[in-house]
């Protein structure tokens, strides 16, 4: 039995819809989402800025919290400081989040992807290096939407049906008229808008992301041995939601913990 927490990190809420779907899973394991509020967003900052601060809160998590998974449910994150965290932290289970680009290009009958994301992640030569791995004739189309990733964390929940489609659409038919048969959602803010994705995509594109995989490797990882690393908890957990930065939270950040269930506070 090992009652210590898995933890999903990102820059903002985009921990959260990981979270979700990796708790109606396995409701029995202890679960921290944390948000870094204090440095949101990640998508325009350095690789040097991101790596410092994210050893420098993963530091912090494993003194407060003692975890024995994080997965980084962030892009921006994984690709620019994942094998440093490694390195730092060898004996800690640490789950990258990187696009969904193996199934996507093995999917992509136009041999033409796009990937959605932020400006850090899709300009990172990382990509179109994983797309080549699989099926080195497929073109990978980067499309930065920083706003997008705003609208998600700031203005997602408020957001009736039509707005968000609205908000969809544009990004869905700009991949279609660069050609791409499918669409990577290569930011986790997306997650939340994954139905209003769907439904902008008709037939015309398919979606693809990543909750799933990385879900599944944090069980995998919690089966090993025999599964020692399981909590063996019989009473169902809560998602507690730990939030970084200075200042009172604001009502969003209220409503948003309202929504998903889970108890939020500063860290």
């Amino acid at each position: 039995m090992d009652k210590r927490p898995v933890i999903f990190y990102d820059s903002g809420i985009g921990c959260l819809p990981y979270a979700d779907f990796f708790h109606k899973r396995n409701p029995y394991e202890k679960l921290l989402c944390v948000a870094d509020r204090a440095n949101f967003p990640y998508g325009e900052k350095s690789k040097e800025f991101l790596r410092d601060t994210l050893l420098s809160l993963f530091k912090k998590l494993i003194n407060l919290y003692d975890p024995k998974i994080i997965a980084i449910a962030c892009n921006s994150a994984s690709i620019s400081a994942l094998p440093e965290l490694r390195e730092a932290f060898g004996q800690l289970n640490i789950i990258g989040t990187v696009p969904a680009i193996k199934p996507a290009v093995l999917a992509s009958k136009k041999h033409c992807v796009a990937v959605l994301g932020t400006q850090r992640t899709v300009s990172d030569p990382y990509i179109t290096e994983l797309a080549l791995k699989y099926m080195p004739d497929t073109k990978i189309i980067g499309i930065a939407a920083p706003k997008l990733v705003e609208f998600a964390e700031y203005s997602w929940l408020e957001a009736d049906k039509q707005k968000r489609l609205s908000i969809i659409k544009p990004w869905v038919n700009k991949a279609i008229k660069k050609g791409a048969d499918v669409l990577v959602l290569a930011c986790t803010h997306f997650l939340l808008l994954k139905q209003e994705f769907l439904e902008a995509a008709a037939d015309n594109i398919s979606i693809f992301d990543s909750v799933e995989g990385i879900c599944k490797r944090a069980e995998f990882i919690l089966d090993e041995n025999e599964g020692q690393l399981r909590s063996k908890l019989i009473e169902k957990q809560n998602i507690l939601l730990k939030i970084t930065g200075e200042g009172a939270l604001d009502r969003s950040w209220e409503k948003l913990a309202a929504y998903f269930g889970v108890i939020p506070e500063i860290i």
